[in-house]
């Protein structure tokens, strides 16, 4: 087994995936990297055969169609086998060499999810004024209803120890994934979240961003529909995983009627002919089918008045 399953979901990432991947397996960790393409149609499928065939770490998984970031991300965590499952994009915004940093409050036992933070003093690229307004706002809503406190509830960079990511059905098929397992994992107050600074080197949308105002809509939506309205929905199901079903309660066993037991008319019917014949005095008593017959300490007088 793995220490460490990377999940890289890909859409149309011809240009990027084989960097990403090359930097991914330079990082000095025992890894499988199991990438889930979503039904790309620019060649990123070949450059993804090649990939797996020169390297054995590298697992790929193909989505029949398009169906978004959650939905590759779903098909990725239901496959992994590491200790921890680190979510990794298919570009090249997040830098593998952080690694260390996410994975350190896992590996001395102080935490169970960390949050890789961009707005936290790591290095990054300066762009989108109100995409980084939009990243804090939905945060900040986020950590309302979840009651964390969070600097950046929409990044990519997240780590889990598998049993806990493993165990929440997850549901949302786009970027609506951030929201809704920030929700779903803070639901469960033993849970131990860490945050850590990362760096980011955002891209344009010439450069091959994805992400628009659409998905910042469906994420005030996920955060309403998990937040308020499906509060009492039970996030620990596993997707895929039949559910296993309380025991049935057993009815009691039927109490048995005890035999009927004849009734004795008599003395004689209760002894066998061998048996010797009774004092009739030492004879008590005859019910239920029972005899009681009281022991003598001197033999019975026979006939002839000899014992």
């Amino acid at each position: 087994m793995s220490m460490l399953s990377i999940i890289i979901p890909c859409f149309n990432e011809r240009s990027t995936i084989e960097a990403i991947v090359d930097r991914v397996l330079a990082q000095p960790f025992d890894m499988e990297v199991l990438i889930v393409d979503d039904g790309s149609t620019d060649g990123t499928r070949g450059v993804l055969e090649r990939l797996s065939q020169r390297q054995p770490q590298i697992r790929v998984l193909l989505q029949p169609q398009n169906r978004g970031k959650g939905a590759a991300l779903r098909r990725g965590i239901r496959e992994a086998t590491g200790d921890f499952v680190l979510i990794q994009d298919a570009d090249l915004e997040y830098d593998p060499g952080d690694y260390e940093t996410l994975l350190a409050p896992l590996l001395s036992g102080k935490a169970d999810v960390v949050y890789g933070s961009r707005f936290q003093g790591g290095t990054r690229r300066v762009l989108f004024f109100w995409h980084a307004v939009g990243n804090r706002l939905l945060t900040l809503l986020s950590n309302m209803v979840s009651d964390l406190n969070l600097s950046d509830m929409e990044t990519c960079y997240k780590v889990f120890r598998r049993e806990i990511i493993q165990s929440i059905l997850l549901e949302e098929d786009r970027f609506g994934f951030e929201p809704e397992v920030t929700l779903k994992v803070a639901r469960n107050k033993q849970i131990r979240i860490y945050e850590v600074p990362i760096s980011y080197q955002g891209r344009t949308y010439e450069e091959g961003k994805k992400i628009g105002l659409k998905d910042g809509f469906r994420a005030l939506y996920v955060i309403t529909k998990y937040g308020f309205v499906n509060r009492k929905h039970a996030p620990w199901v596993t997707e895929g995983a039949p559910v296993r079903s309380p025991e049935p309660v057993r009815s009691p066993e039927p109490v048995r009627s005890p035999q009927p037991v004849p009734v004795l008319e008599s003395v004689s019917e209760a002894m066998s002919p061998l048996d010797p014949p009774l004092d009739p005095v030492s004879v008590l008593e005859v019910a239920d089918g029972h005899l009681r017959v009281e022991a003598r300490t001197e033999p019975l007088a026979m006939a002839g008045g000899k014992a």
